[in-house]
């Protein structure tokens, strides 16, 4: 499948299944995989549905959704050794979806070699498009972005979804604000400028593979706190996304520890 038939795919998608359902799900749609960890039915069924194209469009790949990773942990290590697979968030944000917030996306990721070679986030209610395609850059809904480093006379603003980390300072840097609780909306925003760095406590491929090639194809890095640069192969814990390597840097002098130890 070509770039855009898949992001066609998960339009179609997304309209036949999550769509219909937001701001519209019964009680018995939404279930907790574990204490407070939502998943409703069109979690469920959308990464049935991309999951099956995925895999009769590349037969010999291997695709790990976040729903079936969940109730088979052993696919995680299956999708680390594969040579070309796909991660599939079917309803990045599922908090906020069954919030009726619009605040939520579709992702998926292709990665060759333990590499991410192209990228796709779909949000739905905000009908906007991220693709990236490795060394060909990212574009929003078919223009291409990249995003401007942060003047050195500034000091980055940083958001989390980690609430015990929201409103703390690190070093000379403003306050942590809260993110956008969804990957597939906190990113985009780091690209656009709203944010200049987001630190994330948990490392899991369908959350961070789609964004962390926009970002970097955009000009900006992410990585870990030990200074690593982020892989979808990587288990590190802590993911420091910034606007650009310098800021990384910086972040992570003043709040790799921290994020390291959470």
């Amino acid at each position: 499948m070509d770039t855009n038939a898949v992001l066609d795919l998960m339009k179609d998608v997304a309209a036949e299944v999550i769509t219909p359902r937001f701001r519209s799900l019964s009680a018995g749609e939404v279930m907790e995989k574990n204490p407070g960890d939502l998943v409703t039915v069109a979690d469920q069924e959308s990464e049935v549905l991309l999951t099956r194209a995925l895999n009769a469009a590349y037969p010999d790949a291997f695709v790990l959704g976040e729903e079936r990773s969940s109730a088979d942990p052993t696919v995680l290590e299956r999708y680390l050794t594969a040579d070309h697979a796909f991660t599939v968030d079917p309803v990045d944000g599922t908090k906020n979806f069954v919030g009726g917030s619009k605040d939520h996306a579709v992702m998926v990721s292709e990665t060759r070699g333990g590499v991410t070679v192209r990228g796709w986030i779909w949000q739905p209610e905000h009908e906007v498009a991220w693709v990236a395609e490795r060394g060909a850059g990212v574009y929003r809904n078919g223009e291409r972005v990249t995003r401007t480093p942060v003047p050195d006379a500034d000091e980055p603003r940083g958001c989390t979804s980690m609430w015990p980390l929201r409103g703390h300072a690190f070093g000379p840097m403003p306050p942590l604000v809260g993110s956008w609780v969804c990957c597939g909306v906190d990113y985009p925003k780091l690209i656009e400028g709203a944010i200049d760095y987001v630190l994330y406590g948990r490392n899991s491929p369908w959350d961070h593979s789609p964004g962390a090639l926009m970002v970097h194809e955009a000009g900006g890095w992410v990585g870990h706190p030990d200074g690593a640069a982020y892989t979808p192969r990587s288990r590190v814990a802590g993911i420091i996304v910034a606007a650009d390597k310098g800021t990384f840097s910086h972040v992570r002098r003043y709040a790799g520890e921290a994020l390291a130890h959470r």
